[in-house]
């Protein structure tokens, strides 16, 4: 009986992957490389950016004219990206540590993003002068029309000053202080216990500088027993960023 081996036939064997297969997902896996490293690129990069929050640490000095005056000051110290750059402008916006009155560092980071620790910034606005008179010099002829019954006692020698519930500084508190100087220190703060927490921006006090500047600096509650060390260093510190 002859062998049928040879009627048989194998069927061709075909490779489990071909070429055409490997070179497409070859493809693939290199563009998914590509794709996650850059977005780990951007992941990273965005995330220091997110984490800067619009904080520079840069010291690049910047002159900046308002009306009669000229100031010189870093960038780290300026508090908006817009106002970062030599230019005549209406105000500049400056936010600074206490007590070091610096700017943004990343050493300093965590003061700045912590808002559990709002005394450590204190925040400024620096603009030309729209009134004859600063807020001590206010304090006779418009905020005491506005006082409430007897004043109380505040902290560290300060008078505290309740207002009318119909003026429109209602929701907050006058302190005030007699001074070596002619003119009284004046602050005005929110009312305690309006807010769950302190912020730093609870009070606020105005002062001239330079030729026809006002200075408008925010500060926490916080920080109110220290008021005659921040009125000064923020008049010193305006004047040692003035050019003459």
């Amino acid at each position: 009986m002859s062998s049928t081996s040879n009627d048989t036939h194998e069927p061709d064997l075909q490779p489990l992957l071909s070429s055409g297969f490997v070179y497409r997902v070859t493809a693939v896996v290199m563009v998914l490389a590509t794709l996650t490293a850059a977005i780990s690129l951007a992941g990273r990069w965005f995330g220091e950016n997110l984490a800067l929050a619009g904080h520079t640490a840069s010291n690049e000095v910047f002159d900046i004219f308002i009306g009669q005056d000229h100031l010189r000051l870093p960038a780290n110290m300026i508090r908006f990206e817009a106002q970062r750059a030599t230019s005549i402008a209406e105000r500049v916006d400056l936010y600074l540590t206490w007590p070091g009155l610096e700017g943004y560092s990343d050493r300093s980071r965590e003061l700045f993003n912590n808002v559990d620790a709002p005394e450590k910034l204190i925040f400024l606005q620096i603009s030309q002068s729209t009134m004859s008179r600063d807020m001590s010099g206010r304090l006779e002829p418009i905020y005491a029309q506005v006082f409430d019954g007897a004043p109380t006692a505040g902290p560290a020698g300060l008078t505290e000053h309740a207002v009318k519930a119909t003026s429109s500084y209602a929701g907050e508190v006058f302190l005030t202080a007699e001074t070596p100087a002619q003119s009284p220190y004046v602050v005005r703060c929110l009312k305690p216990g309006l807010q769950a927490i302190s912020t730093s921006a609870d009070c606020q006090r105005d002062i001239h500088a330079g030729k026809d500047l006002v200075v408008l600096y925010r500060f926490s509650n916080r920080l109110l027993p220290q008021w005659r060390e921040i009125d000064q260093a923020i008049a010193t510190f305006v004047k040692s960023r003035l050019v003459p």
